[in-house]
């Protein structure tokens, strides 16, 4: 989520309905398979069906840096460039439907309400990466995390409105966060003794009192 405006893009702005897809083909990935690898040819652009896709970079040092999360109804794969910029990776078992890069530029070329929704799709995706940047510059461990459960459970989707799956890693999270294993999970502990939250099954978070994890948020 730290690109720059003229990057892939992954988007919380869901527009399944007349997007072209239904053309396309389905792909099951496996946890920890790779949807693409940065500097593969970008060929096709994917859409989520079922399952978490973490966008991620590979620094110079060795170190991962996650941009995003990807959800059912995302997008990834959009983008200006000949090549992917970024690793695309399921964080758990996945299946994405694709379509061919050159498909979905010919429909957007002759389809004005296709582009708009595609461009609504990358400006809703950078506006969300814009808070991601703020939090993680400037917030505490305990707004980041809050933040990020406040932009998860906004993306919808849920078996339940208070309920959110976190089908990823806690190392995952550290990497979107800028923080480490250890004070993310410290962090989760401290909102469920503060019971804000409330964690089932390992993976499912519920919210108990939304508006204190709001204010905690900033």
């Amino acid at each position: 989520m730290f690109s720059a405006p003229q990057t892939e893009q992954a988007t919380g702005f869901k527009v399944q309905r007349g997007d072209g897809f239904h053309s396309g083909t389905v792909r099951r990935i496996e946890a920890k398979e790779h949807v693409f690898c940065e500097g593969d040819p970008r060929t096709h652009v994917y859409r989520i069906e079922d399952g978490v896709i973490a966008l991620s970079k590979v620094l110079s040092d060795g170190r991962r840096q996650i941009i995003d999360f990807a959800y059912p109804g995302d997008y990834i794969g959009l983008g200006m460039f000949g090549d992917h910029v970024f690793d695309a990776q399921a964080t758990c078992a996945s299946k994405v439907k694709c379509l061919p890069t050159s498909q979905l530029e010919h429909d957007a070329a002759r389809d004005p309400a296709l582009a708009l929704r595609l461009y609504n799709a990358v400006s809703a995706e950078l506006s969300a990466a814009r808070r991601l940047l703020v939090s993680v510059g400037q917030g505490t461990a305990m707004e980041r995390i809050a933040s990020f459960l406040i932009e998860l459970k906004g993306r919808g989707g849920h078996l339940e409105d208070d309920i959110i799956n976190l089908p990823m890693r806690r190392s995952d999270i550290a990497d979107l966060l800028g923080l480490t294993i250890e004070t993310v999970s410290r962090t989760l502990t401290k909102l469920r003794m503060m019971r804000i939250i409330q964690i089932e099954n390992g993976n499912d978070v519920r919210i108990l009192d939304p508006d204190r994890l709001q204010e905690l948020a900033g």
